[in-house]
């Protein structure tokens, strides 16, 4: 897989505000969330947002919300995969974009089936491992460790914004690496 700006697309998934206090390495999560979404919005990718039973579990991070500004539009959703969400599924296809970033809570529920089933369906997942946690570290680490088994790709958000960037030489490499600083 190789990630270009014009073949990929971002997946936030259920990063909740009453879910988020009980997630493992919570800040650095969000932290790395908010430099990843500033670095796609350079780059002009578009990027999907989930939430699980808002009613239940809250909104998107105000931190995340206010980083996405405009793109804020999320996707309600009861299944723990994006997958069983109809309107997901039409969103995620209207792009007709093949690779798609993943980041989200909780890693091992429906960061893992959301990548299990964009697999399933001929998508390339590659899931940020510094912007991704669950409530307990084992279940972070069992969680990657299915979604790699089952095809997926890993990396950071680091390593993807450079990927997106190929170069020095791409418009937005400084952008980017004073964003990733």
């Amino acid at each position: 897989m190789h990630l270009k700006i014009e073949n990929t697309i971002a997946l936030i998934i259920d990063i909740q505000s009453k879910l988020l206090p009980f997630i493992h390495e919570n800040s650095s999560v969000i932290d790395s969330n908010i430099k990843l979404i500033k670095g796609l919005s350079a780059l002009e990718i578009p990027i999907i947002v989930t939430e699980q039973y808002p009613k239940g579990l809250g909104a998107t991070d105000e931190s995340i919300q206010s980083a996405l500004g405009e793109h804020y539009k999320p996707i309600e959703k009861l299944t723990f995969s994006c997958w069983g969400c109809d309107e997901f599924v039409e969103k995620i296809k209207s792009y007709g974009k093949p690779n798609i970033i993943i980041t989200g809570i909780e890693t091992h529920i429906c960061v893992m089936q959301t990548v299990r089933d964009l697999l399933a369906n001929d998508f390339s997942p590659i899931i940020v491992s510094n912007c991704i946690s669950s409530r307990n570290p084992i279940d972070k680490q069992e969680g990657i460790q299915r979604m790699l088994d089952e095809g997926a790709f890993i990396g950071t958000y680091e390593s993807v914004l450079m990927e997106l960037t190929v170069s020095s030489k791409h418009l937005k490499f400084k952008e980017i690496s004073n964003i990733i600083k």
